[in-house]
């Protein structure tokens, strides 16, 4: 976790060095954390899922976007990039700005060694406080292993891996599949992911 500096950020301040800034970075609760970028097996791995959901639900009411749409978590005051987000219906944006979404009903993610435990703890926790928010996945980059989380009610989720080559992923919130071999499609597992992404905050390395 790589903060830029030992100060207190505004979420306008953070907006503004943002949209100037060379790389992207995650904002939480007046901490500015810089994100690495990802390794070739996580941008794989993310570009399958976006290219496959994105063509399945273009005739339906549902939008796909990838890590460049940023998310504001009103309850934990936190702006951070997705791998996958999937909305039904229109995405609601904050404060009219069409760069920031609120209205999530699934989040993908990718983990990294340095992301794996943030990613299906805190920011699970933070995701849960997002009232659309009904599904999430959690994708392991350097074996063939899928947490996926589904909301079956008021606090209450329910858990389902896959780990098999031959299985198939069915989404419990929208119609949706795909083969565990077309999500991890060119991916090589060896070498396994360097620990040059060891700054890696939020899942994209």
């Amino acid at each position: 976790m790589q903060i830029t500096q030992q100060r207190y950020y505004t979420p306008e301040e953070y907006l503004e060095l943002e949209e100037a800034a060379e790389y992207k970075s995650e904002y939480i609760d007046g901490q500015i954390i810089t994100m690495a970028g990802g390794t070739i097996n996580h941008n794989r791995i993310g570009g399958n899922f976006y290219a496959v959901l994105n063509f399945a639900f273009r005739q339906q009411e549902y939008e796909v976007f990838n890590s460049d749409m940023r998310l504001w978590i009103h309850q934990k005051r936190i702006y951070t990039y997705p791998d996958v987000t999937v909305i039904a219906g229109e995405p609601e944006f904050f404060n009219n700005r069409t760069d920031i979404i609120t209205n999530p009903q699934i989040i993908v993610e990718v983990l990294s060694k340095s992301t794996k435990n943030y990613d299906s703890e805190d920011k699970f926790q933070a995701y849960r406080t997002i009232s659309t928010f009904q599904e999430y996945l959690l994708i392991d980059q350097t074996r063939i292993h899928i947490d996926q989380f589904s909301k079956t009610g008021k606090k209450q989720w329910t858990l389902r891996e896959y780990d098999d080559e031959d299985e198939a992923i069915a989404l419990v919130t929208v119609p949706f599949e795909i083969s565990l071999q077309d999500l991890y499609n060119k991916v090589n597992f060896e070498p396994v992911e360097s620990e040059g992404e060891s700054g890696d905050v939020e899942g994209l390395g």
